[in-house]
């Protein structure tokens, strides 16, 4: 290879110093333009490339940053920041197992590295391996204690693995060194609500607002804890962020812990409304599947839609299921050309207060005679419907009772039953079983 001109290798360095200080004070097309002109001047240089390639990461380009880190990678192949910026742009691409692959190669390297291990602990939490997670954070808090993010990362996988007690002081270690982590607010109003402190949890959703934090699911926090201007329905967001989180654990922490009775008692009195069976079936928000068990002999032919993906794909082990689709289930009604002569709902209704645009979604695909069979939380009578602090919505009968009569339902069984255990204590509910006017 041909060796630069002296004239060539000052203005590649000059640009190159040049892009490192844009890309310090986060002026990001700026640091792009002057690694990829260095690079005309002095093509090929480890440094450049790897510099470019975090940019392109940092703009939210991670497939164009591995090209560059391959090259680097040919020609240095103990490069260790070159692995730990693949490892961050496959993380980005959600390559979860070649990311961990590549920071751990970046750590063999280079023990000390801590943005790799910083990374590695934000993959390993996602890949669930939350005590392997934890370790690496805390190795960068006892070595960088004033850096927030890292005291962030060690309160999220504290309370991932349950421990909440701990969680609470790292999020609050976090936030007196940056307050404007709006998602340490978050989180840390999550564990005082959780511990009954609820103008504590209101603070901490207001300060989330204050910094940026998702307007509508604060505001529906606010509203669970204070009541006043109740939504009409869990932000899309959080209920499909809630059940991907809990798929992994969903069946055992249900059955075995909150003693979940929904599938087995609704299950039940579809097959006393109609012994004979069904032709088809729909089941909204079907979860992980846990209904299609006890209705497989009465439903042939029974279709589900949800919108987390990873329930879906638990439900589709089951191979009870003939299709699957990931949606809002008002928004698959309103869509599909399929009708059915059974929709059912175990646990959806408490994820939803306002129920005329879910009974006018049912109504457009349920045959004459079908049947719709839903769950819903108990409120008191005088209760069209109400968000509790536990960020479900409970529902009074005499409005369910109205909803059925306005869209052509007579009511074919009425039971006041257990749904489950919050805390020891038992969930009061209703079960609705509907069939449809001929």
């Amino acid at each position: 290879m041909t060796a630069p001109s002296p004239e060539a290798f000052e203005h590649a360095k000059r640009l190159f110093l040049d892009g490192l200080a844009h890309f310090e004070a986060a002026r990001l097309p700026e640091a792009r333009a002057c690694f990829e002109q260095s690079l005309r001047w002095l093509p090929g240089r480890p440094s450049t490339l790897t510099n470019l390639a975090a940019t392109h990461i940092r703009l939210g380009a991670p497939a164009a940053a591995l090209p560059l880190l391959q090259q680097v990678l040919v020609a240095e192949p103990d490069n260790a920041e070159a692995w730990c910026q693949q490892g961050v742009a496959l993380g980005d691409l959600e390559r979860r197992d070649d990311a961990l692959s590549s920071l751990q190669r970046a750590l063999a390297l280079a023990a000390e590295h801590a943005l790799a291990r910083y990374h590695r602990g934000i993959t390993l939490n996602v890949l669930r391996r939350h005590e392997a997670a934890l370790a690496d954070f805390a190795w960068l808090v006892q070595r960088q204690p004033d850096r927030a993010e890292a005291w962030f990362r060690q309160g999220q996988t504290l309370q991932a693995l349950g421990r909440h007690v701990e969680a609470q002081p790292a999020y609050e270690r976090a936030l007196a060194l940056d307050d404007s982590l709006a998602q340490a607010w978050s989180n840390l109003g999550g564990i005082h609500k959780d511990a009954a402190r609820p103008e504590q949890a209101a603070a901490c959703y207001e300060r989330a607002i204050e910094h940026g934090g998702d307007h509508e699911l604060h505001r529906w926090y606010l509203a669970s804890l204070r009541g006043g201007g109740t939504p009409q329905a869990a932000p899309k967001a959080y209920v499909e962020g809630l059940f991907d989180d809990y798929a992994d654990q969903f069946d055992s922490h249900l059955v075995k812990v909150l003693r979940y009775r929904t599938p087995t008692v609704l299950a039940e009195a579809i097959r006393r409304a109609q012994p004979q069976g069904f032709r088809s079936g729909l089941d909204l928000g079907c979860g992980t599947g846990l209904i299609a068990p006890p209705l497989k002999d009465l439903v042939p032919h029974l279709d589900g839609v949800d919108l987390s993906q990873r329930m879906l794909d638990k439900a589709r082990s089951l191979g009870q299921y003939d299709r699957l689709d990931k949606a809002d289930v008002v928004q698959h009604l309103l869509a599909t050309e399929r009708r059915y002569d059974l929709v059912l709902s175990a646990d959806v209704v408490p994820y939803l207060g306002e129920l005329e645009p879910l009974f006018a979604a049912v109504r457009r695909v349920i045959e004459p005679g079908g049947v719709f069979g839903f769950s819903a939380e108990q409120a008191a009578p005088a209760e069209r419907f109400v968000l509790r602090p536990s960020m479900r919505y409970a529902h009074g009968e005499p409005y369910l009772r109205e909803l059925a009569g306005r869209h052509d339902f007579a009511l074919v069984e009425l039971l006041a039953q257990v749904l489950r255990e919050d805390a020891g204590r038992p969930i009061d509910g209703l079960y609705l079983v509907l069939r449809a006017a001929r």
